[in-house]
């Protein structure tokens, strides 16, 4: 399993019977099954009905915790139901639509958690993505949770691969402003 780096650092914020991870954009599902290991509840959330078909027969995730969900697509309800989820955490690797960040905070319960790193506008000179609308401007990823209590944060070069990235760790306020 290729378990991201951050989420390695930070997964002990997760616990079980604290409720519901949504593994966002999951792809192959390493970093949700990692949780998933520690038996910390995780849905699976992707566009592509492989990975999750491929989930549920090699690592025998439940159908129930399978959400295949477009995102992005005109007419798609997923970014409102994602808003009405109560959950005690969201990771987010290596993914980007930014309409989908205020679905995000109201799905976290106050308390919880989001873990979320993805490419910034850097990231062009190593090559893809290298679209705007797939990378993070300076410092704009902080400035989403900048109401939320940010327990790290990182924008720069990573190497192995080289990449330029933006980390976060941040929790929802318990009370609202």
């Amino acid at each position: 399993m290729n378990t991201a780096e951050l989420l390695d650092r930070y997964k002990h914020l997760f616990k079980k019977d604290q409720g519901v991870v949504l593994d966002l954009a999951c792809g192959q599902g390493d970093n949700g099954l990692a949780l998933k290991a520690q038996q910390i509840e995780v849905l699976f959330a992707d566009i592509n009905q492989q990975h999750l078909s491929d989930l549920a027969s090699d690592h025998h995730v439940d159908n129930n915790a399978l959400w295949h969900a477009d995102f992005e697509g005109d007419g798609s309800t997923a970014p409102e139901k994602l808003s009405t989820l109560q959950l005690q955490g969201c990771i987010v690797f290596r993914y980007l639509h930014r309409p989908l960040f205020s679905a995000i905070k109201k799905a976290i319960k106050p308390g919880g958690f989001v873990i979320y790193e993805t490419f910034t506008i850097n990231n062009r000179q190593f090559g893809r993505p290298n679209s705007e609308r797939f990378l993070l401007q300076e410092n704009e990823l902080k400035a989403l949770f900048s109401d939320w209590t940010i327990h790290f944060y990182f924008e720069g070069i990573k190497h192995d691969p080289m990449r330029s990235i933006a980390q976060i760790v941040c929790q929802k306020p318990l009370t609202e402003n």
